[in-house]
Order: structure tokens, then C-alpha cells, then sequence
């Protein structure tokens, strides 16, 4: 298989990386046209960080709230969290 095959062209690039800004918040705020690639990246590490602290956050505090219910509410709620 040629190596020529998997390369991507440039506008290629450039399109993933105005779809990746779009999905930022923050990029998204940013009145000044686009950043650089490698600041939109950072960006987006920096996000899915974050993201990851408020999930383990919120499952810490679901945690501690599913500790105080009796077993019929916690039931409910458990069979809420799988629909």
C-alpha cells in the first residue's frame, strides 16, 4: 500500500480543524478568526480534561446522593441512568 494514499491534503486539515474549533466553547467565543492548530489543540486537551474532572466529579456526588436513598429510590434512579 502506498504512503501517498493515507496522506491527507492540506484542505483536508484545515477543514478538521475549523470543525474542531466549532466544537470548543471557548474557540467558539473567540470573535478573532481562527487560531493555530497547535493552540486549537492544546485547547481541546485542555476541554476533554476538564470534561473528564466534571464527569468524575458528578459521579462522586451521585455516589454519595445514592448512598442516602433507600434501596427503592436508588432503584429508580439507577433504572432512570440506563434509559
Amino acid at each position: 500500500m502506498s504512503s501517498r494514499r493515507n496522506r491527507i491534503t492540506e484542505a483536508e486539515i484545515n477543514e478538521l480543524i475549523s470543525k474542531l474549533q466549532s466544537l470548543l466553547p471557548e474557540a467558539r467565543r473567540r470573535s478573532s478568526g481562527r487560531a493555530s492548530a497547535s493552540k486549537l489543540l492544546k485547547e481541546t486537551c485542555n476541554y476533554i480534561k476538564n470534561l473528564h474532572r466534571e464527569v468524575d466529579g458528578l459521579s462522586d456526588r451521585l455516589s454519595v446522593l445514592m448512598d442516602t436513598m433507600d434501596t427503592n429510590e436508588a432503584e429508580i434512579l439507577q433504572s432512570l441512568l440506563r434509559s
